[in-house]
């Protein structure tokens, strides 16, 4: 029995003195070395990075990074001169705003000449209003302070609501606020107040066309910002793309302009009641031909299969559906997204999973391709533009809503219906 006990004793010691025999051999445990800070001698040298001490990652922003600055030269056709007088007069005028304004431009004939004006100067009895459209970050931030400095630039109603409300209305489709019929520096405008991060995303996608048809066509930049000048770049070349689309292998430059700046007045409801010029986009293009070859001249010829000399006045394309096809699959999301809806009821296009590259040349070689394209142009502008138009009646107020209505029909009915159908 005890012989029997003593046998399973034995493999338990084994197993104990295998278990401990490092600790037991190795006597007294030498200290652990003192960390950097308690040595007796510290030294400045850092210590030398490898792959056991390697060097702390840097430490990355989730924030969206604000593009800081551009090359110079980027975008230079952008940047439009103005009379000197007028330049001082602008530039006065975003001064006095002690709201933080991020990007700011004037647009409109007070700006750039018209055809229809008896008189171009702003200061004078019968003179255009000047038009001014502001890119702000923060909207409630924005209209609180201009509130207060500026309380008779908004309605009663808008007042006594607070700035929360106006940047809640602001909000809605097409995403502007107007202040209309302003008195500054002895000259009459009505600015526009937006979020950068509305007019970025409308410059990309044409989401409603009512902020990029605008910088479509000349507008004069005071306030620049890196962010906005990189997506009008997009949307200006986004718009030579929609027009070559819809032009033939010939066309003149007043022809390409006048594409160009009626993308954003088809389907306007405004041009449909009495409140709006029908003849405005012969009058724009008519007078303001220099300042459209200025913007869109280095586009145009930058993109492969068009010539356009400097010193022509007529433009050719490739029009091969191989070439088109490069052009429509490169148009706005917004744009494009309601093209392909079109055609994909149709059963003699193929699908586009079966052979992409086939899909975009069947599509850009069919003849109806122009005509779709100006009725999606037309779904994208009606709505925002019908909402924008209700939404001046809270921004303006009744006394002022009835005095620019008043203004807005007798500049419609001195507008010609020839002028409105005619292609300069």
């Amino acid at each position: 029995m005890i012989a029997r006990t003593h046998a399973r004793r034995i493999p338990t010691l084994v197993a104990r003195s295998l278990s401990t025999e490092p600790a037991a051999s190795s006597g007294i445990q030498p200290p652990p070395p003192p960390p950097p800070s308690q040595s007796k001698h510290p030294s400045n040298k850092p210590l030398a990075r490898t792959r056991l001490n390697p060097a702390p990652r840097p430490a990355v922003p989730h924030r969206h990074q604000v593009l800081t600055h551009l090359p110079p030269s980027f975008g230079r056709n952008q940047f439009l001169p103005v009379a000197d007088s007028t330049r001082a007069l602008l530039e006065s005028i975003v001064a006095k705003f002690d709201a933080p304004i991020r990007y700011a431009f004037a647009y409109g004939s007070g700006v750039f000449e018209q055809d229809g004006y008896s008189a171009s100067n702003p200061g004078s009895a019968d003179g255009p209003m000047l038009d001014f459209m502001f890119a702000v970050t923060h909207a409630d931030h924005w209209h609180s302070i201009n509130m207060h400095q500026f309380p008779g630039h908004y309605p009663l109603g808008a007042r006594m609501l607070g700035s929360s409300f106006v940047a809640k209305v602001e909000e809605i489709a097409p995403g502007v606020w107007f202040n209309s019929m302003v008195r500054m520096d002895g000259v009459s405008i009505k600015y526009g107040v937006t979020t950068v991060d509305n007019l970025c995303s409308d410059l990309l996608n044409w989401k409603s066309l009512y902020l990029s048809g605008r910088m479509h066509k000349p507008i004069r930049i005071i306030k620049d910002d890196a962010r906005v000048r990189l997506t009008q770049q997009v949307n200006l070349t986004s718009a030579v793309r929609t027009a070559l689309l819809t032009l033939p292998a010939s066309f003149s430059e007043r022809e390409l302009f006048a594409r160009i700046a009626g993308f954003s007045y088809g389907g306007d409801v405004r041009m449909l009641l009495p409140a709006e010029n029908r003849g405005k986009v012969g009058n724009i293009v008519r007078k303001q031909a220099p300042q459209f070859k200025e913007l869109y001249h280095r586009l145009v010829v930058a993109l492969p299969g068009v010539h356009w000399p400097a010193h022509a006045d007529t433009i050719e394309q490739d029009t091969s559906p191989h070439a088109r096809a490069a052009h429509l699959r490169k148009l706005p999301s917004n744009l494009l997204q309601g093209v392909t809806a079109q055609y994909a009821a149709r059963p003699t296009i193929p699908p586009r999973e079966a052979d992409e590259a086939v899909y975009w040349t069947k599509l850009a070689g069919d003849a109806g391709l122009p005509t779709v394209i100006e009725q999606e142009l037309h779904k994208i502008v009606r709505y925002p533009s019908a909402v924008q138009t209700l939404k001046g009646l809270v921004s303006a107020g009744p006394v002022k809503s009835l005095r620019y209505s008043s203004e807005k029909v007798r500049k419609w009915w001195k507008g010609s219906p020839a002028d409105a159908g005619e292609k300069p």
